[in-house]
């Protein structure tokens, strides 16, 4: 989770929970970050009027990808060409072979 702080109409991430004021939490996701924006929450949150400035939690939220960085974050490669699957047989004693006629 990551702490943001209302600073002059500027929302902050406080990466080291320790700034002045009162905070509000935000997973550091985009998705979420921008439904609380759509919901308007942080100033009734960190109960400031108007809309606050959101350009710093969201650089830091949703970084610039670099140059070839096409799938980054998209976790492992579900290519199955380089890895060919094997099935191992588990028997245990209660298990018998089946006869095949």
């Amino acid at each position: 989770m990551l702490r943001v702080v209302g600073v002059a109409g500027e929302l902050v991430p406080d990466h080291r929970r320790r700034l002045p004021g009162r905070g509000a939490w935000l997973h550091p996701d985009r998705r979420c970050l921008d439904e609380a924006e759509r919901r308007r929450a942080f100033g009734r949150a960190l109960r400031q009027p108007g809309l606050l400035d959101t350009s710093r939690v969201r650089a830091l939220v949703d970084p610039v990808p670099g140059p070839g960085a096409g799938d980054a974050g998209r976790g492992p490669s579900r290519s199955t060409a380089a890895e060919p699957r094997t099935t191992e047989s588990r028997s245990t004693s209660r298990e018998h072979p089946v006869n095949q006629p």
